[in-house]
């Protein structure tokens, strides 16, 4: 993957698929510092499982025999001087399960690369998984200060609207866009 959205965009499909209804997506920027975290109500993992992220031949998944995201986030970060986090409560053990990874990056650093398009990560994630509600934001030392809640949307539109329809996906996209032009 070439740029940071690509991870975020696994990692959030990674709470979709881990059952999550509520995703959170936060970025913040702060004097060279970088840190994204995703934050989801999905089934979690043991502790076990978070220990064997860092495996390159660890996955759950069954369409393939290796998962190289977290692994190539962690090196990603770590070439920066950043690093990753992950904290995860598995729904056998914990009410109130869910996992959260985080990731830092030194974002003057030489190896830090690209954040990548981040609207159309977000529209990805609506477009695909329109029944979850997924909060981003994103702040930054520059200016931005961009936010967008689907359950806020979904409160207004109501039940008959779906987030997916182009008509609101094209809405997301310009509301999104235009609070990033307004540095």
């Amino acid at each position: 993957m070439t740029d940071l959205s690509l991870y975020i965009l696994d990692i959030t499909m990674n709470s979709v698929r881990a059952g999550a209804k509520n995703i959170s997506v936060t970025l913040e920027e702060e004097k060279g510092l970088l840190t994204f975290k995703v934050t989801d109500n999905g089934c979690g993992m043991t502790a076990d499982q978070v220990e064997k992220l860092s495996n390159p031949f660890f996955t759950t998944r069954t369409t393939r025999k290796v998962g190289l995201g977290i692994p190539f986030l962690r090196m990603l970060a770590e070439q920066t001087g950043g690093g990753v986090d992950i904290a995860s409560r598995s729904e056998k053990e914990y009410a109130d399960h869910g996992t959260t990874v985080t990731a830092t990056f030194h974002s003057d650093h030489i190896d830090f690369v690209p954040l990548g398009d981040l609207v159309e990560t977000i529209i990805t994630l609506i477009q695909g998984s329109p029944d979850v509600d997924f909060l981003y934001r994103h702040i930054s030392d520059k200016g931005v200060d961009v936010r967008m809640d689907t359950a806020e949307m979904r409160a207004i539109l109501g039940d008959d609207i779906p987030l997916n329809s182009f008509e609101v996906l094209s809405f997301i996209r310009g509301f999104l866009e235009d609070q990033y032009a307004q540095k």
